[in-house]
């Protein structure tokens, strides 16, 4: 078990290259430019990360046009994106709705064309679910739907509804922004007329599909949350490494010092955990639902916390427009209840494991 949560050569030049695009043509000053125009999207930047370095076809099988890696790959990418906190449907089109769609019958030929189109990054796909929807909590659209995450990137919109899957083309869909607090993963409210859409799957088959697109993007997202805490805790050393007072750089304080390697063994094991969860996922473990909560239950609650300390330990910069310490604070506030809630996770561990809540 302990190797299998090692990176391999292989993952570790997929860090390399996403990092390297990252840097490139995303790093915060275009952040928070993009954002004060009210479209955070970087152009240009999904058509680099999905199709030339072919991140978005990770899960997709070969033979389907993808990469036919695994989960594990696309945990490397989302720690990198967390990292920086780039606006991209990654988790939503990339993870969610891939993960949905091989659930379906991979031989129906509008699921095998949706598949390839996502894999090569010519289409984006959001599940029309709220983002807060956890596994096995959430219920097939009946109505307009809130709180969907990047469905303004969306080119196609799977919507879960009584009799079955259907997948709408955006253009066909109302689809009205919301205020998030997350400025960096808009949410939209999606409404879709009875009847719109192409029918991808019978009742039964869209629960299991859905159930398994919100698994993988709720282990998944714990990659994410690994890759914002590690981020804040590297800016936090580095600027306390930096900062003097009374002739001493303030990380000298042993105080800060003790803040900061709590943190540190904080980020330590929300890495095993969401390791745990990134290797569950691809070898199809029956563990995983439970690898999953307990990552989930655990790395939302290190993100936050590490943000909350990298906004507070930079003093009054920390607090300004211009440094990017409350962009990772907005975004792990936004993932604690994304895909669950840390409670709900809790719920389902002490399910899973026969654990009777206390009276």
């Amino acid at each position: 078990m302990t190797s299998a949560l090692l990176y391999t050569e292989t993952e570790d030049d997929l860090r390399a290259a996403v990092r390297s695009l990252l840097a490139d043509r995303a790093e915060p000053g275009v952040l928070l430019g993009r954002i004060e125009t009210g479209d955070p999207y970087v152009p240009g930047l999904w058509k680099s990360l999905a199709g030339e370095i072919g991140a978005a076809g990770l899960l997709v099988p070969e033979e389907l046009g993808g990469q036919g890696a695994s989960h594990r790959e696309a945990a490397v990418v989302l720690e990198e994106l967390g990292r920086a906190v780039i606006p991209a449907p990654y988790l939503t089109s990339a993870v969610v709705a891939t993960e949905t769609l091989l659930a379906l019958d991979t031989g129906s030929a509008s699921v095998a064309e949706l598949l390839a189109a996502l894999a090569a990054g010519r289409t984006v796909a959001v599940l029309a679910l709220p983002l807060s929807s956890a596994p096995g909590a959430w219920a097939p659209a009946s109505g307009p739907v809130t709180g969907v995450a990047d469905a303004a990137a969306a080119d196609v919109l799977l919507v879960p509804r009584a009799d079955g899957l259907y997948a709408v083309p955006a253009d066909e869909a109302g689809i009205a922004p919301q205020n998030p607090l997350d400025l960096t993963r808009p949410l939209a409210t999606v409404t879709t007329g009875p009847g719109t859409g192409t029918r991808l799957a019978d009742a039964a088959m869209s629960t299991a599909a859905v159930e398994r697109g919100l698994l993988a993007g709720a282990g998944l997202l714990a990659s994410e949350q690994l890759g914002l805490a590690e981020w804040c805790l590297e800016e936090t050393v580095r600027h306390t490494r930096t900062r003097f007072q009374f002739n001493r750089p303030v990380g000298s304080f042993q105080a800060l010092k003790h803040r900061m390697a709590q943190l540190w063994l904080e980020v330590v094991n929300a890495r095993a955990a969401a390791r745990a969860a990134a290797d569950a996922l691809a070898t199809g473990s029956p563990e995983a639902p439970l690898t999953v909560a307990v990552a989930q239950a655990y790395c939302s609650k290190v993100a936050v916390h590490a943000a909350e300390e990298c906004v507070q330990l930079h003093g009054g910069i920390g607090m300004t427009w211009e440094h990017p310490a409350h962009l990772a604070l907005k975004r792990a506030k936004s993932d604690q209840i994304a895909l669950g809630s840390a409670g709900r996770h809790q719920d389902t561990i002490a399910a899973l494991v026969d654990l009777p809540a206390p009276v």
